[in-house]
């Protein structure tokens, strides 16, 4: 089974290279087949020079700004049978790779897996709060999915798919820049097959947005959206920030 990785970058520079490091180095230490495909989207610093400096990773060049946008044009270029995606900003945990291939090889019926982001620049008591924050997401994501079947839950930077399904409901929508394009595609693809979120799953990454806008309001802006797009099939926050 072979795993895509696909990086949206915009304006990078500070983080892509230890992205792309940890990545590269759990694919040599698992020896699975996979690629790694960073989309450069419409930056203005060195990322794209970055990204180039890598032999290892194909390069691909998306103009139209916004994360569904450069998503969708990782995908398209994609090869794998599971398709990674992975924020710039993250790094790979050990054992990442191999959770992934064999939740997908065990369970034919599994179309999206994901989970968890641990804050690897902020203390233990913020992470906990975020946990719990994890935790209700989690019972809303069993009721929507299970008991509604409107949804289901797929934190954004950190969710595999599978390519057959993801081309079965068309892709990632590229109407959507920013908030909700993680609900909007968890919405659409729990509709052919299992989503699941697991605690086990999880993700390293940079609490930039948390720390400039504020762990309440990023919150809450979060919440809206996913209600939004579960109850509107649309995002209720057409801009957003951009933190580097």
């Amino acid at each position: 089974m072979k795993l895509s990785f696909v990086i949206p970058a915009y304006n990078e520079e500070k983080y892509i290279e230890q992205c792309l490091d940890s990545i590269l180095r759990e694919i040599k230490r698992s020896k699975v087949d996979a690629e790694v495909i960073a989309v450069n989207n419409a930056s203005t610093d060195k990322t794209r020079e970055i990204i180039l400096s890598y032999p290892d990773v194909l390069l691909v060049d998306e103009s139209r700004k916004g994360l569904a946008q450069a998503r969708q044009a990782g995908f398209l270029a994609s090869s794998g049978e599971i398709i990674a995606n992975i924020d710039a900003d993250s790094v790979l945990a050990s054992g990442w790779i191999e959770k992934s291939i064999r939740e997908f090889s065990k369970n034919k019926k599994l179309v999206a897996l994901s989970g968890p982001y641990i804050y690897y620049d902020k203390p233990l008591l913020i992470n906990g709060l975020v946990w719990v924050y994890y935790s209700v997401g989690y019972i809303i994501h069993f009721f929507t999915q299970y008991v509604l079947r409107k949804g289901a839950m797929l934190q954004g930077g950190n969710f595999v798919l599978r390519s057959s399904a993801l081309k079965k409901v068309g892709g990632f929508d590229v109407r959507i820049g920013f908030y909700g394009e993680d609900t909007d595609i968890a919405k659409r693809i729990q509709k052919v097959g299992q989503v699941k979120f697991s605690f086990f799953f999880s993700m390293h990454t940079s609490a930039r947005r948390f720390s400039e806008e504020g762990f309440i309001s990023t919150a809450l802006k979060y919440v809206i959206n996913y209600f939004w797009v579960i109850i509107f099939h649309k995002p209720f926050s057409k801009e957003y920030n951009d933190i580097r």
